[in-house]
């Protein structure tokens, strides 16, 4: 009975497109949402949200709550030079993209272009379209690449990920060194359902119970990293802020 319940509410509290909080109320996340997050979202972050809504896949979207934190947070560090890989339909690539400075620039990296296209009329009626290069395959041959060219060492003063997990402890090993002392990468889903406090014989559905331990190898080496400063918040579905210090 109790696990009939548990699936209930795991149910409920992902009725909404983009709804991954791990609060256990649905009220309070609710009253966050139309409180704080809805009155100020921007009207083409709305429009894409509802695009993005009617998407097979509409629970990969970043949600609007985490958009609205990414957006203040890119505000307070001054952010210009970003990079955001994984990208889908492009939530969190244009609230990022309404946060930067008229000559902000972001590389966006996604293995599919037809979702970014979905977005990509959104964006482009925002007025940011200009400061997003789009580049589509894997980020990993990328960031090689771009490490084999020392002026782009230390010069990202933001990055956000939110792709594939099983690469998430590759993409750290890439980009510490992409990042600038003082900048900041942030890791999505690093709470990951809640799975990563779960026993590992506990009910998951099939794609948690794969990633967990990918998610978890990060966390830890998150954690063991002496060049970062971390803070694991609990927006969404996780999201570890990392800060280079050396």
């Amino acid at each position: 009975m109790a696990e009939e319940k548990q699936t209930t509410t795991t149910v409920s509290r992902h009725s909404e497109v983009g709804h991954k909080s791990l609060l256990q109320s649905d009220a309070l996340y609710q009253y966050i949402l139309e409180t704080s997050v809805y009155p100020r979202e921007p009207e083409a972050m709305k429009e894409l949200r509802d695009i993005t809504a009617k998407h097979p896949w509409n629970l990969m979207t970043t949600s609007a709550d985490e958009g609205q934190f990414l957006a203040m947070l890119l505000k307070l560090i001054n952010a210009k030079n970003t990079m955001e890989i994984g990208v889908y339909t492009g939530y969190s690539l244009l609230a990022t993209a309404l946060a930067l400075p008229e000559d902000g620039k972001i590389l966006a990296m996604d293995i599919n272009r037809e979702n970014y296209e979905l977005g990509l009329p959104v964006i482009e009626k925002a007025g940011v379209a200009h400061k997003i290069e789009f580049r589509e395959g894997p980020a990993l041959p990328v960031l090689d690449q771009m490490l084999e060219d020392k002026a782009c060492h230390g010069s990202y003063d933001f990055i956000f990920v939110d792709a594939d997990k099983d690469n998430y402890i590759n993409y750290h090993k890439r980009l510490i060194d992409l990042v600038k002392v003082g900048g900041v990468i942030g890791y999505d889903n690093t709470l990951w359902n809640g799975s990563v406090a779960e026993p590992a014989d506990a009910p998951m559905r099939k794609y948690v119970r794969y990633y967990r331990d990918f998610v978890m190898e990060l966390n830890k080496a998150l954690a063991a990293d002496p060049r970062i400063e971390i803070c694991m918040l609990p927006v969404g579905d996780g999201i570890t802020l990392c800060r280079r210090i050396s």
